[in-house]
């Protein structure tokens, strides 16, 4: 009798078509599923973080024993389960007398690291969900002065055929993010992702979450994600068919208690496994070209999948394991303690931080402009950042999170990710929100007591790291402003940064 190799599927991996399934024989492998305590303590994930990832492993299982799998699955609170993927690997190839381990390559390198360890016979396969593979990424990368995702982008179109007239871009365009920019009212029609009520599967793990996470951030319940790939791929329709066609106007708009607007909310999914990327992409062409969905719209989601998150995987595969301890503007500072209970009187950062808590999601613009930008402007030391972020989404793993905090929202990298840093003053967010109509401070003021401490931040965060980014063409405009300035002028707002600095570091409320 031939010996099974054991078949690992990770909680990012839950995809019928893995590399490693595909290589699997049916009839002789086992598959190994862990709830382990290493991947769900590694940092302090979103209590609806740890659900969903536990939620969706036990439905892809029960999935693959209805199509004639074997699957040895281990729980959290079994007391016979390991502490580690390693561990359990080893523990079933023990009980099973297994001829080695087949895989399909961990997304990050932590626990990549990790199983190259583990004192096993690993066959690892190129994880090739992805539509570029790491190899093509690293040759399209090779000898570039500075790695740009829009040329990225613009291969992957080619490649793909996806949104493409022949030889040249649907439309005439590449991008059209110049028409995706419009600020959003209050009574718009506001679409909302679907709902799904949890089954009895995910209310079992929803009590284990309450029981063995009792500590970890944010809310638990009301729990509405879905948990298997049929729930997922209806939400994708809900999708598609509601808020698709607004997209592009709105996504980067922010509205008062309006969490989701026109976003997909789709990630969460599509991260773990349960969504195509390629198959998304071509519905929502397919919503394009059937009139359904205008191209600003289907072009500026398309780019979100098949453009950032290609890039960014890429960049995170060749940068190596110490991506994560770049800091290229040598901050320092702590991240406040808002970022937990969004005890804050500036409106943006208490919405956003809210919602984050509740619903383990904020959309990129909030991400990026709102609780990025405040982390950037105001010194906070990266790895906390990127730490924080990882904690808070249920889409966030370090594959996709680092690059996206560490080198466009924090600039940790240097430019290597972003070509300046993504910091702004509180016009950005005036601009593009209804929330400085609320706010505590005025939008409108710089140094004064009530003024917007996204105002001062953002110049005294250009004044203090002058050094590096003065020679950056495109923050040259802003140094001559701040030249421009009269002297008083400057110390005022040198002065009303100071004191935001102060508060934050001794826990005062700002």
């Amino acid at each position: 009798m031939v010996a099974p190799r054991l078949v690992l599927v990770l909680g990012d991996q839950l995809s019928p078509g893995l590399s490693a399934l595909r290589a699997a024989d049916k009839d002789r492998d086992v598959i190994v599923m862990a709830e382990v305590r290493d991947e769900a303590s590694y940092v302090g994930h979103h209590k609806k973080k740890i659900a969903f990832i536990f939620s969706a492993m036990r439905h892809f299982a029960q999935d693959l024993e209805a199509d004639g799998w074997r699957v040895a699955y281990s729980r959290y609170d079994d007391p016979e389960t390991s502490r580690s993927i390693c561990g359990e690997l080893m523990r079933r190839h023990s009980e099973f007398e297994a001829n080695g381990v087949l895989a399909t390559e961990c997304g990050e390198w932590r626990l990549r690291q990790a199983l190259e360890a583990c004192p096993l016979a690993f066959d690892i396969l190129p994880d090739d969900r992805f539509i570029a593979s790491t190899k093509e990424f690293h040759a399209w990368a090779e000898g570039r002065k500075s790695l740009r995702m829009e040329y990225f982008y613009r291969e992957m179109r080619r490649k793909t055929g996806i949104l493409m007239d022949g030889e040249d871009p649907e439309g005439g365009k590449w991008n059209y993010d110049s028409e995706n920019r419009k600020p959003a009212k209050q009574d718009l029609f506001m679409p909302s992702p679907m709902r799904h009520e949890p089954d009895a599967i995910t209310e079992e793990v929803l009590d284990l979450v309450e029981r063995e996470f009792p500590d970890n951030l944010g809310h638990l319940r009301p729990f509405w994600f879905a948990t298997d790939a049929i729930a997922a791929k209806r939400a994708a329709s809900k999708f598609m068919r509601e808020a698709l066609p607004s997209f592009g106007d709105y996504q980067d708009a922010m509205l008062t208690g309006e969490r989701f607007l026109y976003h997909s909310v789709l990630s969460v999914y599509l991260n773990a496994g349960l969504l195509d990327p390629l198959d998304l992409c071509k519905r929502a062409e397919d919503a394009y070209r059937d009139g359904n969905a205008p191209l600003n719209a289907v072009e500026g989601y398309i780019r979100q999948i098949l453009g950032w998150r290609e890039f960014v995987r890429g960049i995170y595969d060749m940068e190596g394991p110490d991506y994560t301890s770049r800091n290229h503007l040598g901050a320092t500072r702590d991240l406040p303690g808002f970022y937990w209970d969004a005890e804050t009187d500036m409106t943006c950062l208490r919405e956003a931080v809210t919602q984050t808590m509740e619903e383990a999601y904020a959309h990129h613009i909030q991400r990026l402009m709102v609780t990025g930008n405040f982390a950037l402007i105001m010194g906070a030391e990266p790895v906390q950042v990127h730490q924080w972020y990882l904690e808070v989404y249920a889409d966030a793993y370090e594959w996709v999170e680092a690059p996206n905090t560490l080198g466009m929202t924090q600039f940790a990298d240097g430019g290597l990710l972003g070509s300046k840093p993504y910091a702004s003053s509180g016009k950005y967010i005036d601009r593009m929100s209804d929330y400085c109509g609320t706010c505590a401070y005025d939008v409108k003021k710089r140094s004064e007591e009530n003024a917007c401490p996204f105002n001062s931040l953002y110049w005294d965060f250009l004044d203090r790291n002058r050094e590096k980014l003065e020679g950056n063409p495109r923050m040259a405009q802003m140094y001559r402003t701040w030249d421009r300035m009269k002297d008083e002028s400057r110390e005022a707002t040198r002065g009303r940064a100071a004191q935001l600095m102060q508060k934050l570091e001794q826990g005062e409320r700002v």
